[in-house]
């Protein structure tokens, strides 16, 4: 073989940061290979230090890591990983973010703020990375705040597909737990064909996290109503949305999500609500003492498997989603676009 040739084989390499092992570890079992032996270690200080155990020269390295808490920590971490395979000739880094750092911070709402979600991207790129693969980003924009290409793919799909197999669909009704999110409402109202409801609330302005629900927009009486969101974070919002749809008469409420951020007293809230199950994906980390009975978790990791191999054979990851994926996405563009 010669030189030029062994230049041209790719090889994937897999890394893995601290925050999440067990998705890690279900993302290189489906694509057959090992993740890398990396050595890590945080000093006295609260450094951190890592090392991989095997040359990654020419490789295509994807580094997955979930950003939960302590976000800051796990961020810092996945950037020095990133550095660390550009200075060992790494030839393409992919960032695996599948909770996108700071996505709620990506414009500004008055003045002498920052855009945390574009500092992130720029991070990245400083760091070294050619490519940013996330689920479900808070919003749309954060696409353009990286110069390179970024694979968004979406959680919907998967949830759906359990809450078609679960729940008959001729009494489902999908209800936004606020006017933000009724773009996701339209989303899994065109996938399931189920009407839609909003729940109009206004947040107390005196007090951090505390929402006061006003009225149901839409008909619910009788019927299975499922809160849709992209992420729960402290659970105030969908719990006292979801009660506001049983004071109207709701039959049944449920709830889905991508990511359960599931801070502060979030699991406290959501069992003591009236919601019949919570359905959620494994984007991010949860502890035993969180996986109560009403939350279900559905794991994301043969989709991010899918695409990390579609990226490394230099396919298309539009064409590895199915039409029900490609839907999703087409739709989500679509009023992302004609938002103001």
């Amino acid at each position: 073989m010669t030189d030029l040739t062994r230049q041209d084989v790719k090889h994937l390499m897999l890394f893995a940061g601290r925050s999440h092992p067990a998705l890690a570890h279900e993302v290189a079992q489906i694509l057959g290979c090992d993740i890398v032996p990396t050595r890590f270690e945080t000093y006295a200080n609260s450094e951190i230090y890592v090392r991989f155990e095997k040359s990654v020269r020419g490789c295509d390295a994807f580094v997955i890591q979930a950003h939960t808490g302590p976000v800051n920590d796990w961020l810092m971490e996945q950037l020095i990983m990133v550095d660390a395979l550009k200075r060992a000739s790494a030839k393409r880094i992919t960032v695996v973010c599948p909770f996108y750092p700071y996505a709620r911070q990506d414009k500004k709402h008055a003045g002498r703020e920052p855009i945390s979600a574009r500092l992130v991207a720029d991070l990245y790129a400083a760091a070294g990375a050619t490519r940013i693969m996330s689920i479900d980003l808070h919003a749309a924009q954060i696409q353009g705040f990286f110069s390179g290409p970024v694979d968004h793919l979406y959680g919907l799909p998967l949830l759906a597909d359990y809450v078609e197999d679960k729940y008959p669909l001729d009494d489902l009704v999908i209800v936004s737990p606020d006017a933000g999110r009724v773009k996701t409402t339209d989303m899994w109202s065109d996938r399931l064909g189920c009407p839609i409801a909003i729940i109009h609330k206004r947040r107390d302005p005196n007090v951090a996290n505390t929402v006061n629900v006003h009225e149901v927009v839409g008909n619910v009486v009788g019927k299975t109503c499922l809160l849709v969101d992209d992420m729960i974070d402290t659970g105030g919002t969908i719990c006292l949305a979801a009660e506001a749809l049983r004071q109207e008469g709701a039959a049944r409420v449920i709830g889905a999500a991508t990511h359960p951020v599931l801070s502060g007293a979030a699991i406290e809230r959501l069992q003591a609500s009236v919601f019949e199950e919570v359905i959620v994906t494994n984007t991010l980390p949860l502890p035993p003492e969180k996986l109560i009975d009403k939350l279900t978790v559905l794991s994301i990791a043969p989709m991010l498997a899918e695409a990390i191999q579609a990226v490394f054979d230099e396919g298309s990851v539009a064409a590895l989603l199915s039409e029900k994926h490609k839907a999703a996405s087409q739709l989500f563009d679509a009023v992302s676009s004609s938002s103001p």
